[in-house]
């Protein structure tokens, strides 16, 4: 099976196309830097250093959810 979870940290240096997260469901979203796969994997779509953000998103519903952003910058 796969492993999931957070493959690379941040403050990590990253190539582009390395794996950074993976999960099932987007409980992580992809951000500057960082693209989703369709099985919600997020890449680094370029070299650099990964960093996580915590984000606020609205859902549809209204309900605000926290959710961490992985960028690679």
């Amino acid at each position: 099976g796969q492993r999931l979870g957070v493959k690379r940290f941040g403050g990590q240096k990253v190539n582009a196309g390395e794996v950074l997260v993976r999960q099932t469901g987007a409980t992580k979203v992809a951000g500057a830097g960082a693209y989703m796969s369709r099985n919600y994997t997020i890449h680094a779509a370029k070299s650099g250093v990964v960093t996580f953000k915590r984000v606020k998103k609205t859902k549809f519903t209204g309900k605000t959810e926290r959710r961490t952003q992985v960028c690679v910058g």
